[in-house]
């Protein structure tokens, strides 16, 4: 074992800190929500309202932000967006403690949250290639899901805990104070130069927004990366079926769901150890695709059990595979993008990958409505296996991706 070189890099540490402990937070209410949902309803459908609150705003916005992302100070945005989405989650904690919560409430902050990823996401990856060196961004974005995946490993295994012991509103209070990580992280920061290219659009604008549409348009290994991302997580969404899982299935009750729901995290942060640990990743596309084969095999054999131990090994080989492509995926585009392109290049991967999942979690809850979470699940993981031979053959040019292909963009660090 060795120290990862991204951490070498002060600033890059500083956010990988802070983004660690909101994670945390932000992973604790989101399985908390589908608790909440539950409790409130015993309609699968319901639950398939949360992707719904989530896809809009990313669609409607994210061209925006990755605009925006590309023209002002990206540190300044991630200062906006980190402090609307902790007093989005103060309301939800407050309502829910003096007891006015209802279904609407939920959506309708979670919809105010989405609003601030849409602007968020674009900002905070493009922040990334600033703070190190392209030789060491692999390394970064390996990194960074390790953050991502231990937060996630806490935060549904203590929010079970805290919903048990304190309460549901105790959960969302505790991701808006873990928030206040991110911003002081940002502030440790400081300056952090980025390039402008003011000679080919004309700041935030139609015109350039259609210019980093175009440039995806015309980069088949991005776009193929993309299709395939948000094909896969499209059917093979199974959180938001979670509760009715432990509860229908597996009968098991809250602590045991909140286990349950670190499963994917746990097997991902192992994965993205090892990563961490490599020097060079080569036949990348190979790697990629086999990845994800393997999360729609994994899917299927998470729907078809009925013992918690079965079901806990399954998911936590769908977050390994899934960690994996995640890494691949976003060091291809991020080292294929020119740094003044890579906000408006994240916030269209941005409709790909946030749009997979909750449009997902939408035909989930409605095949579970009319045919059970089991069929659901199943289905859903053969539809990413079908999904990944039809994109392979379709672009074989991600196949033949080895990883040491031209850089087009450089990076700057501290």
């Amino acid at each position: 074992m060795h120290i990862p070189p991204a951490l070498r890099h002060r600033r890059f540490f500083y956010l990988w800190l802070g983004l660690m402990i909101s994670i945390a937070g932000s992973q604790m209410q989101v399985w908390a929500l589908f608790w909440h949902i539950r409790t409130l309803t015993d309609q699968p459908i319901a639950l398939g309202g949360i992707g719904l609150a989530r896809i809009v705003p990313v669609i409607t916005f994210s061209l925006i932000g990755g605009a925006v992302a590309d023209v002002f100070n990206r540190r300044n945005i991630l200062f906006l967006t980190q402090s609307a989405a902790a007093l989005t989650a103060l309301t939800l904690g407050l309502l829910t403690r003096f007891e006015h919560i209802s279904l609407w409430h939920i959506y309708l902050l979670t919809a105010i949250q989405a609003v601030a990823l849409a602007f968020d996401l674009p900002a905070r990856q493009a922040l990334v290639p600033n703070l190190v060196p392209a030789r060491d961004l692999p390394n970064a974005f390996s990194l960074t899901s390790i953050a991502f995946q231990t937060g996630a490993i806490l935060g549904p295994a203590l929010s079970g805990l805290v919903i048990a012991y304190a309460g549901q509103a105790a959960v969302y209070l505790i991701n808006a104070a873990s928030f206040l990580a991110v911003i002081f992280a940002l502030i440790l920061l400081g300056d952090v130069p980025q390039k402008v290219d003011r000679s080919r659009t004309n700041g935030v604008s139609l015109e350039a927004i259609k210019e980093g549409v175009h440039f995806i348009v015309n980069r088949p290994i991005i776009l193929s990366s993309m299709i395939l991302d948000f094909v896969a997580t499209f059917f093979a969404s199974a959180n938001t079926l979670m509760p009715f899982v432990a509860r229908d299935v597996l009968h098991v009750g809250v602590t045991a769901y909140g286990w349950l729901s670190a499963a994917q995290s746990v097997g991902a942060m192992i994965a993205a150890l090892v990563v961490s640990q490599l020097k060079d990743l080569r036949r990348q596309g190979r790697l990629f695709l086999g990845a994800i084969l393997f999360f729609g095999l994994a899917t299927v054999a998470f729907g078809l059990s009925t013992v918690f131990a079965v079901a806990w090994i399954a998911l936590a080989l769908t977050g390994a595979a899934d960690s994996v492509s995640t890494i691949i995926r976003n060091t291809i585009r991020q080292l294929q993008t020119p740094d003044p392109m890579r906000g408006r290049m994240t916030s269209v991967n941005q409709i790909f990958f946030q749009g997979g999942p909750q449009l997902g979690e939408i035909e989930a809850g409605g095949v579970a409505q009319l045919f059970g979470a089991p069929a659901a699940i199943v289905s859903g993981g053969i539809g990413c296996i079908l999904a990944v031979l039809l994109i392979t053959r379709k672009w074989p040019q991600l196949r033949a991706y080895n990883g040491d292909e031209p850089i087009l963009a450089g990076a700057t660090a501290d």
